[in-house]
């Protein structure tokens, strides 16, 4: 499935304070815990509780939250299908990042470890 410009704009105007809280009610109904899934958000993107909170105060979007983020450098260790798209070929670099996200949700959300979860070099 090919991402088009129109999908890749319309996912960055996306507010993060919108999908937040479906993170939160995902993992929470999976038995992980608020706390694991700020962890799995500040690995890939640097961003403490506070941070997060003002981002869903400010109603960013994000274009803006990937824009401020120090994303991961072991980020692209992130592969595998999330709506229906091959992580790997995305080409757009916001879609991608924010498709990242999605899958360590998911991945969250299904019970994987931590240290699985939270991608180290020689790890797959």
């Amino acid at each position: 499935m090919k991402a088009t410009p129109e999908h890749n704009e319309r996912i960055a105007k996306i507010t993060f304070a919108s999908v937040y809280p479906h993170y939160i009610k995902k993992v929470e109904s999976k038995g992980r815990t608020v706390d694991e899934l700020h962890e799995v958000i500040a690995w890939l993107t640097g961003f403490d509780v506070e941070q997060l909170q003002q981002f869903v105060q400010e109603q960013i979007n994000f274009q803006v939250f990937f824009e401020r983020a120090n994303l991961n450098p072991n980020a692209h260790l992130i592969t595998g299908t999330i709506c229906g798209y091959k992580i790997e070929e995305i080409e757009n670099p916001l879609t991608r990042n924010i498709r990242y996200l999605d899958k360590l949700v998911d991945e969250l959300a299904k019970g994987r470890k931590m240290e699985k979860i939270l991608r180290a070099p020689n790890q797959k």
